[in-house]
């Protein structure tokens, strides 16, 4: 495997897009009381959430008694922190607005014994662990106790009408809190780490029409989010959502993906911590390398030619942006599905061969280093498929990188490599043809030159031609 070094710096441009900007209601100096009996002398620290990520924000020492406290003269920005004990063991807690309260509980019970003094959020935040511990003990064992039963039951429907009745008193419980403390951190938190409910749609004749089922509850899945909230940020809970929602909710095909990022982004244009996070998760999650869709680029490309703008990108440098985006048009001159840009360059006995010349219906665009090592792997079973596929409508484009002229001649004649073979030395007749960030690089061509693969393994080749031939 070689890295096409020139051509890849993506993520070293966009990995400083990430940090968000402190965000804090409070302007107190704070000061967190923490007392957990029977815990041991040690450090204790303070680790803040961004998004996904966690960040050591203070420490302080745990007395023999097992007291601690947190305190500074900067407030801490508002958010979900974790307090990690001298064993490894974890607190939750929410900072908001009131930095002055008290934690008092002991070790090994430590949600259950919680007792918290001044701070509404965080007696909130415990009274729901207590309940989700019992509401999780009893719905597992509801769920294992369906699961041995048959659906069609008396027992499994009995089973079934208490786990339904188990969850309608969790909602219940939830909406009780919403409804008493509507203004609660606490509850912006937990409204918007809640999963909408399933709306059941039917088709004509009755039957449930899952797809549209799927369909209704992502268009649903962000609405009890505040995006003018930037305290969640500093959760797991938005993190957790977009993650879900993006990996889980939505086919892994470009097309279902650049559809569900424009519906969650454009609903954030007016919300510039939230559209920054976005554009840039989605973007770092489908760029080159970082993916295994077949066509990643395609989102990549989609996301930096609508919002990574000179206008949008507002964290970004100009020439950050700029770079950006030569590199995103780049990557779309090769995207499945469009025309294949015709290399025409030099082969080994001095003529020139083009990729529009070939007559084959079928043209593999093979680019490869002789000295790479999965390069040195691939090229033989591709020697192998080429023999077998020849005569059915198969050729073979190799275009050689970065390499010199003895040594891809040298190659050539190691592999038995008896098809069309080009090298240019100074690029120019590949340079912004075919995005290449790792090679080998394979590209599938159909009569029409239209991409119907890439990044591919020679393995992967039948199956991307027979589909192609099996809908014609």
């Amino acid at each position: 495997m070689r890295m096409i070094s020139i051509l890849f710096f993506s993520l070293v441009l966009l990995t400083p897009m990430f940090g968000a900007r402190p965000f804090t209601y409070s302007t107190e100096s704070p000061r967190i009381s923490i007392e957990v009996a029977g815990m041991e002398p040690g450090w204790s620290y303070l680790i803040g959430t961004f998004a996904d990520q966690q960040y050591r924000v203070d420490s302080t020492l745990v007395d023999n008694e097992g007291r601690m406290i947190f305190q500074r003269e900067e407030p801490y920005p508002a958010g979900l922190y974790y307090i990690w004990l001298p064993d490894k063991l974890a607190l939750q807690v929410l900072v908001d607005e009131d930095q002055n309260f008290s934690l008092k509980t002991q070790k090994g019970d430590l949600v259950a014994a919680m007792k918290v003094e001044g701070s509404v959020d965080n007696e909130l935040l415990y009274r729901n662990l207590k309940y989700e511990a019992q509401y999780s003990a009893s719905a597992t064992s509801l769920s294992a106790r369906m699961k041995e039963l048959a659906p069609d039951s008396p027992p499994y429907q009995e089973a079934k009408a208490e786990l339904d009745q188990l969850i309608a008193t969790r909602k219940a419980h939830l909406e009780e809190i919403f409804t008493q403390y509507p203004d609660a951190f606490y509850t912006q938190y937990k409204k918007a780490g809640q999963n909408p409910d399933v709306r059941e749609v039917f088709k004509t004749d009755g039957t449930l029409d899952s797809a549209f089922q799927l369909y209704l509850y992502r268009i649903d899945f962000w609405k009890d989010v505040d995006f003018s909230d930037e305290r969640l940020l500093h959760t797991p809970v938005i993190a957790n959502k977009l993650q879900r929602y993006i990996k889980t909710l939505t086919v892994q095909h470009p097309d279902s993906i650049n559809a569900a990022a424009k519906f969650l982004v454009d609903q954030v244009l007016d919300y510039p911590e939230y559209y920054k996070f976005f554009v840039n998760w989605i973007a770092l999650q489908y760029q080159p390398t970082k993916s295994n869709l077949m066509d990643s680029e395609a989102v990549f490309v989609f996301m930096v030619e609508n919002y990574f703008t000179q206008e949008r990108a507002f964290w970004s440098d100009s020439l950050q942006t700029w770079a950006i985006r030569k590199r995103a048009s780049e990557m779309a001159a090769s995207l499945v599905g469009r025309q294949a840009p015709d290399v025409r360059s030099q082969g080994p006995d001095g003529q020139y061969y083009s990729i529009y010349e070939i007559k084959a219906p079928y043209v593999i665009v093979f680019m490869y280093n002789p000295t790479c090592d999965h390069c040195i792997e691939e090229t033989p079973k591709l020697a192998r498929f080429y023999q077998e596929w020849k005569d059915k409508g198969v050729e073979v484009f190799a275009i050689a990188l970065d390499t010199e002229d003895n040594e891809w001649k040298d190659f050539i004649a190691r592999n038995g490599m008896n098809w069309i073979n080009v090298f240019d030395p100074t690029n120019r007749s590949i340079y912004g043809k075919y995005w290449v960030d790792i090679t080998p690089e394979i590209y599938v061509l159909n009569p029409e030159r239209k991409i119907i693969g890439k990044n591919l393994k020679v393995y992967q080749i039948e199956e991307i031609i027979r589909r192609d031939q099996k809908g014609r």
